[in-house]
């Protein structure tokens, strides 16, 4: 197995450990077990991501997943696999930059058959005003939040046209529709994110594949450590994975198109 930390490692299934006969370490891909429906959930270890992996596999879904850090992503496969009947497989992927993220739609395509659900989730805030924000802080937003998305769907569509059946979320934020001041280049990178959905929403329609463009506020996660504001004041994680999975699981004559929530007191 390649060292730890290379973006293009591959990475079996803590059960498949167990079972060497399930996995041939040469192609690294599972041969003798059969996926089931597989959801493909960029940055998966924390926040967002990580509800949406467990709101997964609790309904029997096999994942496949990306982040930065690999004991991260080690914690992750052995918890979501002890947790529930499911595999869980990784690479680590850095998704600022694009070959990465193509390396990563790579070796999805190389451990499945099939994408029913694809979660373009992986996103980045740095807080600051366009006039006076960090040299860099638009390209790197623009990388992680829109560029990746953009690459990695291009790479899983042609086998989800074919099937003409999945559904892709692309986690967009309030952000997209409504600026506000320190959001900057934020701002600009999601307003782009919700663009691409729409189209690709267009474009999908007679596909058979339901694009959602999903727009959370404030949610507890990483991105607001050190507040001083109260945990009530933002909504929970697993409260957007419920209504993603909502969403998802309507009929296949029906896709909700934009999907908007807010904490109850309203923006912060």
């Amino acid at each position: 197995m390649p060292s730890a930390g290379r973006s293009r490692s591959l990475h079996i299934s803590v059960k498949d450990k167990k079972n060497l006969r399930n996995f041939t370490a040469d192609a690294g891909k599972l041969t003798n077990q059969v996926m089931k429906h597989t959801a493909v959930i960029t940055g998966g270890t924390k926040g967002i991501g990580k509800a949406l992996i467990e709101k997964a596999a609790l309904n029997g879904y096999d994942i496949i997943t990306c982040a930065r850090g690999e004991e991260f992503l080690e914690a992750l496969q052995e918890e979501i696999e002890e947790k529930f009947d499911c595999t869980l497989l990784y690479q680590r992927t850095d998704l600022s930059v694009t070959s990465e993220v193509k390396a990563f739609g790579e070796f999805v395509l190389h451990n499945t058959e099939k994408v029913d659900l694809l979660i373009n989730n992986a996103g980045l805030f740095i807080p600051g005003s366009v006039h006076s924000e960090a040299e860099g802080a638009l390209e790197e937003m623009i990388h992680t939040n829109l560029y990746s998305a953009y690459h990695l769907t291009r790479i899983l569509l042609p086998r989800m046209m074919k099937r003409k059946k999945g559904h892709i979320f692309n986690m967009c934020s309030t952000a997209s529709i409504i600026p506000y001041v320190n959001g900057g280049s934020y701002c600009i990178s999601k307003f782009a994110l919700l663009g691409m959905s729409k189209v690709l929403r267009e474009e999908m329609k007679e596909h058979g594949i339901r694009v959602t463009s999903v727009m959370p506020g404030a949610t507890l996660t990483a991105s607001w450590e050190g507040t001083e504001l109260p945990e009530s004041r933002f909504m929970k994680a697993g409260d957007v994975a419920e209504a993603v999975w909502t969403a998802y699981e309507l009929s296949k004559h029906t896709v909700m198109e934009e999907l908007i929530l807010r904490p109850q007191l309203g923006d912060i």
